[in-house]
């Protein structure tokens, strides 16, 4: 063999070990996962920083994948974080994780998170510390189970215990399914007509008259029994159960129930006056529209994010909620995190979601204030929150709340969402605050205006009246 030869034999072999050394380095190159933040809670400063150190500590305890974050802010000027992230989709610039993200906050987005179930199963992913009933929230018919759970808000009473016990009356039931104990000790079934007739004894007037008693006066109301707070008509209706607008292909239904709702609530209203109005739940005397501060309301139903806004100066209390035609609904606010199926890395973005609601969880539900989804965190949750509220809150009526979740959501996605949503705002709008409606007359309108909202030929009053 020439010496040419030989030096190109020797080029050679060199050339083919530093690809095969390339080629051994970039297949093992860490693979970017991107976490985009900004839909739901996540923005504030002490949050920003207890997410950088979990996505420090993730990147620190393994070598295979790089988490990087996005924030887009949601300051109420210039594009809104669902702007962004629709924009980025479109751009082929997609991120692989979302979240937290609540219902409402991922309607924009429907049809585009992964389907999850391929990978637990093929992961054996452990379920065994969440409450069956949230997992399956979040299974989609059509999309399979897009999300799994981490925060979670669930729906209840909110009672005050000094406004029970001047009426005399014992508390509603603290435990889900169990019947009404009166003080006499009597057990009555805890459903719609035992809460309306304890809401009507505790509304009074301004000369202590019940609303049971022909002496009542309601223009002199000064306590109220009942209130649904900051929800709309959909939140709201879903007291009497789950059930959804969007009926076959698109048309607009109103499901009978809720029907029967809407006229229970109004009746409470303006003819039984156990619910207060719009003018009358806006005014000082109710804390100008947080109604438990006030002193002057006996039952709030809320979901659990109320704790704050409920104060630390009343004695309140939180208890199950009643029955509907044999069926209890906790309605549900969530928190959690979705993987886009855009992704180009859905295993390791799998990696890192269960990584987000397993090791990453405690610190970040911290800061999100989060009701801990995982059954094994949630006495230090609970633990933590009897430091503020030194009262003695009955916290097990939160947490066995989850097996009563509204199915489908109340936020659930509508055909043209937002304009769906803002005229479901004015019904609600309408009928607390109007007295003398013709509700079914009513309801049919709010009906026929979504069917054309969902179909997209929807022409408001204002605008027919300016063409």
């Amino acid at each position: 063999m020439s010496r040419t030869m030989h030096r190109l034999l020797v080029l050679g072999t060199i050339f083919v070990l530093l690809l095969g050394a390339l080629s051994g380095f970039a297949q093992n190159e860490p693979v970017t996962i991107t976490w985009f933040i900004g839909l739901g809670t996540g923005s504030q400063p002490d949050q920003l920083e207890a997410q950088q150190a979990v996505v420090d500590a993730f990147n620190a305890s393994q070598s295979d994948i790089v988490l990087e974050t996005v924030v887009v802010y949601n300051t109420g000027a210039g594009t809104a974080p669902a702007d962004a992230l629709l924009t980025m989709i479109a751009s082929g610039e997609a991120p692989d994780i979302v979240g937290p993200v609540g219902i409402d906050g991922s309607n924009a987005f429907d049809g585009q998170f992964l389907d999850l179930q391929p990978l637990i199963d093929e992961t054996g992913y452990d379920l065994s510390d969440f409450d069956p009933a949230a997992v399956e929230f979040y299974r989609v018919e059509g999309q399979g189970l897009i999300g799994l759970p981490f925060g979670v808000y669930p729906s209840f009473i909110y009672f005050n215990r000094d406004l029970f016990d001047e009426a005399g009356l014992a508390y509603p039931p603290q435990e889900w399914g169990a019947p009404y104990v009166d003080a006499e000790g009597n057990e009555r079934p805890w459903d719609i007509d035992t809460l309306t007739e304890l809401a009507m004894l505790l509304t009074v007037d301004a000369n202590g008259n019940d609303a049971t008693s022909p002496d009542f006066d309601p223009t002199q109301i000064e306590q109220w029994g009942w209130y649904q707070q900051w929800t709309d008509w959909r939140g709201q209706a879903t007291f009497f159960g789950a059930g959804s607008v969007v009926g076959p292909d698109n048309t607009a239904v109103i499901p009978e129930h809720w029907r029967e709702f809407t006229h229970w609530y109004y009746d409470g209203i303006w003819n039984k006056h156990f619910i207060p109005n719009a003018s009358e739940a806006a005014s000082d005397l109710l804390n100008a529209g947080n109604l438990t501060p006030s002193n002057r309301l006996a039952m709030n139903l809320v979901h659990l994010w109320y704790n704050s806004s409920a104060g630390t100066d009343v004695n309140w209390d939180i208890a199950a909620l009643p029955s509907y035609n044999g069926t209890i609904t906790s309605k549900l606010h969530v928190d959690t995190f979705r993987i886009l199926n855009t992704t180009e890395h859905p295993e390791e973005a799998f990696t890192v979601l269960t990584y987000l609601i397993g090791e990453g969880a405690e610190p970040l539900l911290q800061v999100y204030g989060s009701m801990p989804a995982r059954a094994s965190l949630q006495d230090a949750f609970f633990a933590q929150l009897d430091e503020t509220y030194t009262q003695g809150v009955n916290w097990q009526v939160a947490i066995d709340a989850q097996a009563y979740p509204d199915v489908p959501s109340h936020e659930s996605n509508m055909p043209n969402f937002v304009q769906a949503k803002d005229r479901i705002a004015a019904f609600t709008t309408l009928y607390q605050g109007t007295e003398g409606l013709d509700i079914d007359a009513e309801l049919e309108t709010l009906r026929t205006d979504l069917e054309a909202i969902f179909a997209g030929t929807y022409v408001a009053p204002e605008e027919e009246a300016s063409s």
